[in-house]
């Protein structure tokens, strides 16, 4: 495991199916409904939880199975399938798409996430470090004043409200630079620019923490086998801080890629719809302390995820 902690408990042995649930040395599982469960962060749940043996049963479900945005779907799916906990992961984060797109943004990142909350279940809920406006210069504790600067983290900082307003017991995760082996994300596209083009401009002036989303979803599993549930706001990323051309530079050298020549731009040189926090670094002291983690490297998790990809 990526993630050591010295007070996670797994429990093994074989399982025993009953008209009450699953019994794993006597005790019936708990149902945990997993949305989003198609994306980068859903996909790496559901292998961390095959490779591990938990008390928790998941039921995966993406917007064909689970409209989130419909209050009363969402009702009638958890009482029909006696959901215990709830991981959301289903968000909208095309963050420059969100600039035009800004109703459907708030309908699945506000208005989902306060369908959810409002089912009285436990929530874990996954954010962003967009929330912040980047103008920190030393890395962004949980109750640093937020003051999103785009349409995605403006939605994402409501969602968070709507999770604090309405649910009794809720956990909420920011986390930051998200990638994986599955889905569309940052490492996948540099690999395949950085084998097809002769040079990239790549951004050098935002710095943050890319996040393997596969330690992510060990730390969820953490969570969520803790003797005591602890609410509030949690920062999770790896550690350490890069810019995009550090983390572009740390790809190429990783993958053996010696051909594409990278330049260092400016935000100002690279224009996108959607405005961006300069400095997003999260401060993760209070994750580690609160559940016993040791948080591995951010290169340590990009040398992971590659070897996954090049394999």
């Amino acid at each position: 495991m990526a993630i050591y902690t010295g007070s996670n408990k797994h429990l093994g042995g074989t399982e025993t199916v009953t008209k009450k649930g699953t019994i794993f040395y006597g005790l019936v599982q708990k149902n945990v409904l997993v949305t989003g469960a198609n994306g980068q962060l859903g996909q790496e749940l559901q292998q961390m939880a095959k490779k591990t043996d938990t008390p928790f049963r998941f039921i995966y479900t993406d917007a064909d199975v689970l409209d989130i945005t419909d209050a009363a779907q969402v009702e009638h799916f958890i009482s029909e399938n006696s959901i215990e906990y709830i991981i959301n992961c289903a968000a909208y984060t095309a963050v420059d798409k969100a600039e035009t797109d800004e109703e459907l943004a708030y309908k699945i990142n506000y208005t989902g996430a306060e369908n959810l909350a409002k089912s009285g279940v436990r929530i874990i809920h996954i954010s962003t470090d967009y929330v912040f406006d980047g103008t920190a210069n030393v890395p962004y504790k949980e109750d640093a004043p937020t003051n999103p600067l785009s349409v995605y983290g403006k939605s994402k900082l409501r969602g968070e409200e709507a999770v604090r307003e309405f649910a009794d017991e809720w956990i909420i995760i920011r986390t930051s630079w998200l990638y994986s082996e599955f889905g569309n994300n940052f490492v996948k596209t540099m690999l395949r620019l950085l084998n097809e083009r002769d040079e990239l401009n790549i951004v050098a002036d935002q710095r943050g923490t890319p996040t393997y989303a596969a330690d992510l979803a060990e730390m969820i599993l953490v969570i969520l086998e803790c003797d005591e549930w602890k609410s509030g706001i949690y920062h999770f990323s790896n550690l350490g801080e890069t810019t995009w051309f550090g983390f572009t530079e740390k790809i190429k050298e990783l993958a053996a890629v010696n051909d594409c020549r990278l330049i260092p731009v400016s935000t100002d040189e690279y224009k996108t719809a959607a405005v961006r926090p300069m400095y997003s670094v999260l401060d993760k002291s209070k994750i580690q302390s609160a559940f016993r983690v040791v948080i591995p490297q951010w290169e340590d998790g990009l040398k992971r995820c590659l070897k996954k990809l090049q394999n």
